[in-house]
């Protein structure tokens, strides 16, 4: 046992479990076996399923759903995309039980799976609403207007979408994109004093504006998800449309950025926005039309076990510049953050238990998930579970 380690189930704060209405790319039953498999036990799931979780009754219907799942903790954000849902918001408020399920309000600047982009104005309730509820908002923030005019120009310029491969996407979301609606969504938690939450943050920008607002003491938190630590737009040659999401991938200075702000603490927590999509969806000809969204809730510990031992999991990219990143590393980013900024009220226990010299190959058909495949095919890892006490 000298060589074990043990860490506190993890928990993952930003996943898409699809269900219900999607449960043909998977479902909580399904998802919540990767996450185990993964070392995952607790989940906090986005709101952008059919129908969205923005009433009572979807929210009500969710939580039913997740009763009957035993093998994980599933929480759930309440998704805003008009007035009329914070209407219902106030209402699931005043239901005890209902409200203990509830992690958090997810707002979108721009569109992503499920087109949840709400309006300026209703954004900007919405962090007025969740100040005076004290809940915590979580923000997609990509700029819609900065993004419809790389989009507009990159397409005039090709004539024809066709022509143009899946590495676009990133060039079409750019880093202004996500650092303008960073800027906004600071500037409404000042204004408010609201608890803002920075979903998936993946640009250079982006991290130095949450630092400077973090001195300034506005109450900012934010993730950054494996696959922006791991992947780079280099990897769009060999991943094509497996590699595409939102925000994108970025180049290999930006991955940097993040793990700066992992080591000198302005990262709060590694999440993986675990997005399941078949390969039908994903292997299309027009690649710009593929969906955004990859797996990750079951391969985010061995990924970080691999960085902890000092290796680098990716098998062609070289490691970036890791001053420092220890096993607790993950447990302050997968487990003490996210239990304390969506008051989650986890204990330590139960407690999994890891051999973290064990090597393996991530292979898409042995994991869990319903849709079969990842990005991270072939990679060799370190650590698996050995027991959940």
């Amino acid at each position: 046992m000298s060589n074990k380690i043990s860490l506190p189930a993890l928990i993952d704060c930003h996943v898409h479990f699809r269900e219900p209405g999607l449960e043909y790319k998977g479902d909580m039953q399904s998802e919540s076996t990767a996450a185990n498999a993964g070392g995952v036990f607790t989940v906090c799931d986005m709101p952008n399923t059919n129908p969205p979780t923005s009433s009572v009754e979807t929210f009500r219907d969710k939580v039913a759903r997740a009763s009957k799942i035993k093998n994980c903790d599933i929480r759930f954000f309440f998704g805003i995309t008009e007035s009329s849902h914070l209407e219902e918001l106030k209402k699931l408020w005043e239901d005890e039980e209902l409200k203990k399920r509830c992690c958090g309000v997810k707002v979108f600047f721009d569109h992503s799976t499920g087109d949840q982009k709400a309006s300026k104005d209703v954004i900007e309730e919405a962090f007025k609403v969740c100040a005076e509820l004290r809940i915590p908002i979580v923000a997609h923030c990509e700029d819609a207007q900065i993004n419809e005019d790389a989009r507009h120009m990159i397409l005039a310029k090709a004539g024809d979408s066709n022509a143009l491969d899946v590495s676009f996407h990133s060039l079409m979301r750019p880093c202004a994109s996500e650092a303008k609606a960073i800027e906004d969504a600071i500037n409404l938690a000042t204004r408010y004093s609201a608890q803002l939450h920075i979903a998936h943050l993946s640009t250079a920008l982006g991290i130095n504006l949450v630092r400077e607002a973090k001195e300034k003491n506005v109450n900012v938190t934010c993730e950054v998800s494996t696959h922006h630590l791991f992947l780079t737009t280099d990897d769009y040659k060999t991943l094509g449309t497996l590699a595409k999401m939102n925000p994108p991938l970025r180049t290999p200075s930006e991955q940097q950025a993040l793990w700066d702000g992992i080591a000198d603490g302005t990262v709060d927590c590694i999440a993986t926005d675990h997005a399941p999509h078949t390969l039908e969806e994903k292997q299309v000809d027009d690649q710009l039309s593929a969906p955004s969204g990859v797996t990750g809730v079951e391969t985010m510990l061995p990924l970080l076990l691999t960085v902890a031992s000092g290796g680098w999991p990716h098998p062609t990219s070289s490691r970036p510049n890791i001053p420092i990143f220890q096993y607790s590393n993950i447990r302050k980013l997968c487990f003490e953050n996210p239990n304390k900024i969506f008051q989650l009220g986890k204990p330590d226990e139960p407690r999994i238990t890891i051999d973290p010299q064990k090597e393996w190959v991530i292979s898409g058909d042995k994991l869990h998930s319903k849709c079969g495949w990842t990005p991270y095919e072939g990679w060799k890892v370190v650590g698996k579970i050995d027991d959940v006490l």
